[in-house]
């Protein structure tokens, strides 16, 4: 726990002296512990990962090869639930680990493969990447289905999945999505899935500071690679 604290405190720190403040991360901690801020832990979760399938599965091309040299030559993907008063609602992301930026997304309920389908077009329009990208992302049926795999070759992208039962494999993923619910939609009481889906639409780009990113947002670094 300790740890944790010290980490939201550090990016605590480093927002407020981009706004002007010269202030510390052990100071902000104590700021934070004054106030009654706290990171809050994620409560609810479902399954979304379904690998119980006959379809083909890809190699674990990527290989945990998370540092990657310049954008649109790697993608990873994958799915989570978010829970509404109207019931579940599942959010498919793509995101480009040399900038931590979502660069495709789609929500919808329920979850089938038109939903990845969706975030991938919407990543190749705003992205257009070259033939040979590499695209991750687990064994889901979603994923490993037909139409997702034909769409992959139409577009010469190359496929990876990771290993069976291994989360690690597409660590910076999970870690996304960890923090969007820890630190974006902790304590959120959506009453329906169409308030979730305002809310969620992806300001977690320009808002939120990465520590892998020297403390700038997705969107500041993607700015920059593309200056």
């Amino acid at each position: 726990m300790l740890c944790r604290v010290m980490q939201v405190s550090r990016r605590m720190a480093r927002e407020l002296r981009r706004r002007g403040y010269d202030i510390g991360r052990y100071q902000a901690r104590n700021l934070m512990q004054e106030a009654g801020i706290e990171a809050r832990q994620r409560r609810r979760w479902r399954h979304t990962t379904n690998s119980q399938h006959t379809l083909p599965v890809a190699p674990n091309l990527l290989n945990r090869r998370f540092m990657v040299a310049a954008p649109n030559r790697v993608w990873v993907a994958d799915i989570t639930a978010i829970w509404t008063l109207e019931g579940w609602l599942y959010l498919a992301a793509i995101l480009g680990p040399h900038d931590r930026q979502c660069v495709g997304w789609a929500m919808a309920d329920p979850m089938r493969t038109q939903l990845v389908l969706d975030a991938l077009e919407m990543a190749m329009g705003r992205r257009k990447p070259e033939e040979g990208l590499l695209h991750h992302n687990d064994r889901g049926s979603q994923y490993a289905s037909h139409e997702y795999r034909f769409t992959l070759v139409r577009h010469g992208f190359r496929a990876s999945m990771s290993r069976k039962g291994n989360c690690w494999d597409n660590a910076v993923m999970e870690r996304f999505f960890g923090s969007l619910k820890s630190e974006w939609l902790a304590g959120q009481r959506y009453g329906s899935r169409q308030a979730a889906r305002r809310d969620i639409e992806m300001e977690y780009n320009s808002c939120r500071l990465h520590s892998t990113l020297d403390y700038q947002t997705p969107r500041e670094v993607g700015l920059a690679a593309v200056a």
